[in-house]
Order: structure tokens, then C-alpha cells, then sequence
């Protein structure tokens, strides 16, 4: 559903969780996308019992994962954004986006962490570590990879180069989380600069000081971190607090977002199919069965 927002509302029809929204600014050549995660991050959150450093890291994951991964148009399409380090805390992190389905895991050395205080940086939990992105599009339009440096303070910095880097896309990005005894509530607001779109003709984001970003990059990183979190505040309210001034914003509720572990019985069994008779033998165990534990979702699957 695809609409214009010019006054604050309240109604049945808002988006406040565990769902995507799309906006558009064409006065502005912006495109966005606003995601908050409540019930869907929690129950990926509950397969582990992470202390609070790798939950908050997971958290901000998770929400880049929704808000990059919705920017596939293609139905069926996944992204794939993984973290691997030399010499860092974590050793791992995995996420992903498919159909509105998320999952996310991080594996670290948990002896290390507790070394490294409340507040951990970017840099004390990754080392020297590389963030890859991979985007499989369907429809036979093939799958491309882009890696930049775990550079900045936050993971979204670093997707933030990874846009400018591989994509020449002057793109803003802001992540909020909140955990609680009550459960962890995560929120997120990612802004591009569109290209111009005719052939033949300059495109707008090669120039990255171009004006009209330069006064949308500004308005969007107004956003406060107690807004993107703020449960009782839907999305389409909290666009139309930074861009209100705009002549238009259109808005599109998009995809809705869950937990999406794609793990099973048949799934490993046809993975371990591939494998030649003799390596499956030396799989199993004096039961004749292959145990595979999956780290998404800690579930342990019986292959006979």
C-alpha cells in the first residue's frame, strides 16, 4: 500500500513493529527505509543466552540485516551479511534476509569479552575484521559480493561504507537498541540518494555534495536514539517528524518480518547427500545416525 503522509496520524492502519516500511522523497531524489524489531528479535535472541555486549551487537545486525535486505526487489531474493575477524572477541557473525524471514548468530570467546568491560568498542570486539555482503537476487539475475573494513563505531558505519564503497550510493544509516529484562525492542532508519535515472546523463550520487542529499542527510540524522526505539511511535510518525517540511513523502507498508531459521530434517539431508558414501560414514556415530546442531536456532537435528 503506497501513500502520501503530510500530517501526523494515529490509526490501526501505522506501522510500529516487525515490519519493513518504504518511503520515497521525489523532490528530494531519497529513498528510505524505517524497521523496528520487537517480537521477531526476541525470539531469534532466545536461542542463546547471550550477555548483553553480543545481544546489543546481534540486535544492530538484525535491523541492517531488515533494512538492506528490503531493498531487494526481486521476490525470493536473500542477503547475507557476515562478519569474520582476526584476532577479535567474536569470531562470527552471520545474518541474513529472505521473504521477511531474519536469522542471526555470532560465535566469540566468551573469557576475552568478560576482559573488555560494559561497553565494549567496534574495534575491541572485531579486531582487525572484514564485513561481506552478499546479495543473492532471484530470477536468474545472479549473485554479487561486496567486503569492506569493520571500520567506525557502530556495524552500521561500516554498511555505510560498504554502500559508498561498492555502490557509489551516498547512504545514511542509524540503528537503535534497547534491551531489558522484558525483552529487547531494536529500530532502524536507513536514507539514500537516488541517481539522476536518465541514460546519458550525469548521475546525481556520483556527486557526493550534492545539495538536495546534503539537506536530507542532514534531516534524517536528526533522529534521536529514544525515537527509533520507542515502541509507542510508528514508523510513518516518525518520517513525518524529520521530513515534514518536504512538499510530499510517500510511504509504502512493506514486508512483514519474523523469525526465519530454514532448518530441517530435509534441508541437512540434502546437504549431506552431496557428500561421497564414505565421509557420511565417518559422520555418523556408533548409532548410525549424523547429529547436526544448527547455530541459529540451537536445535540438534537427528539425520538417519
Amino acid at each position: 500500500m503506497t501513500q502520501a503522509i503530510r500530517t501526523p496520524s494515529r490509526s490501526s492502519e501505522e506501522t510500529y513493529a516487525d515490519q519493513v516500511m518504504g518511503f520515497t522523497i521525489a523532490s528530494r531524489n531519497a529513498r528510505g527505509r524505517a524497521v523496528r524489531l520487537d517480537r521477531s528479535i526476541d525470539a531469534i535472541l532466545a536461542a542463546h543466552d547471550y550477555p548483553p555486549a553480543i545481544t546489543h551487537c546481534l540486535a544492530e545486525a538484525l535491523v541492517l540485516s531488515a533494512l538492506i535486505g528490503s531493498l531487494l526487489k526481486e521476490e525470493g531474493s536473500q542477503m547475507t551479511m557476515q562478519a569474520q575477524t582476526q584476532g577479535g572477541v567474536i569470531r562470527l557473525l552471520a545474518c541474513d534476509y529472505k521473504g521477511g524471514e531474519l536469522r542471526g548468530y555470532i560465535d566469540f570467546d566468551a573469557d576475552r569479552l568478560n576482559e573488555l568491560g560494559a561497553n565494549p568498542s567496534l574495534k575491541s570486539l572485531f579486531g582487525e575484521g572484514y564485513l561481506a555482503m552478499t546479495f543473492d537476487r532471484s530470477g536468474g539475475k545472479g549473485r554479487y559480493q561486496g567486503i569492506v573494513p569493520l571500520e567506525g563505531e557502530t556495524l552500521g558505519e561500516a554498511c555505510e561504507s560498504y554502500f559508498v564503497q561498492s555502490e557509489q550510493v551516498p547512504t545514511l544509516i542509524r540503528v537503535a537498541v534497547q534491551a531489558g529484562p522484558n525483552g529487547c525492542v531494536a529500530g532502524g532508519l536507513l536514507v539514500q540518494h537516488l541517481a539522476d535515472g536518465e541514460e546519458g546523463r550525469e548521475r546525481l550520487h556520483v556527486r557526493l555534495d550534492h545539495p538536495e542529499w546534503d539537506h536530507v542527510a542532514v534531516m534524517a540524522g536528526s533522529i534521536r536514539h529514544d525515537e527509533l526505539a520507542d515502541a509507542d511511535l510508528s514508523l510513518e510518525a516518525l518520517v513525518w517528524r524529520l521530513f515534514h517540511e518536504e512538499d510530499e513523502v510517500r510511504i509504502q507498508t512493506g514486508t512483514r518480518l519474523e523469525r526465519g531459521c530454514r532448518c530441517s530434517v530435509e534441508h541437512y539431508r540434502s546437504i549431506i547427500s552431496r557428500f561421497p558414501a564414505a565421509e557420511q560414514d565417518e559422520m555418523r556415530d556408533d548409532d548410525g545416525k549424523i547429529m547436526v546442531d544448527c547455530a541459529f536456532c540451537s536445535k540438534t537435528f537427528e539425520i538417519t
